[in-house]
């Protein structure tokens, strides 16, 4: 895990870094969505509600268009789709505790599950490993953002 900029940005995830949302392959060729560190902090840290659209759930969601709202004393803002796919589960655990999205956005505090239209292909625009960090550090660094 990479400490950028007092943000916790583990470099084995793919990231929307515009989006500030990151995807990780599981079994089945599902991919696993959630907020970034870096987005729970951009929310004001104490989250009251992380929604999945339940008319999405079996739909497809575009690449960067919306698949949940993260909702805050501060912010209300949409959680964008990484990847193009369809949308298959919320995390039920955010209904009754949606900081979890901001406790261990990597673990539990997950934001729902999709099945890519096109991994392969649109993995190639998300940025991941040692160059991943680098390009989210440049990020965080242009607009100004630390998490400390």
């Amino acid at each position: 895990m990479a400490d950028v900029r007092g943000c916790n940005l583990p470099d084995d995830l793919y990231y929307l870094v515009e989006k500030h949302v990151w995807a990780k392959p599981i079994e089945g060729g599902i991919v696993r969505v959630g907020i970034t560190a870096v987005a729970a902090k951009l929310s004001g840290g104490k989250l009251a509600a992380v929604t999945v659209k339940a008319k999405n759930i079996g739909q497809e969601v575009k690449q960067s268009k919306s698949l949940a709202t993260v909702e805050s004393s501060k912010f209300v803002g949409p959680v964008p789709a990484p990847v193009t796919g369809i949308l298959l589960r919320a995390n039920e655990k955010l209904a009754t505790d949606p900081n979890l999205a901001v406790s261990d956005p990597y673990g539990e505090g997950w934001v729902a599950e999709m099945q890519p239209s096109d991994w392969e292909g649109e993995k190639s625009v998300l940025a991941t490993g040692a160059d991943g960090i680098a390009a989210y550090q440049a990020k965080l660094e242009a607009d100004g953002i630390s998490c400390s």
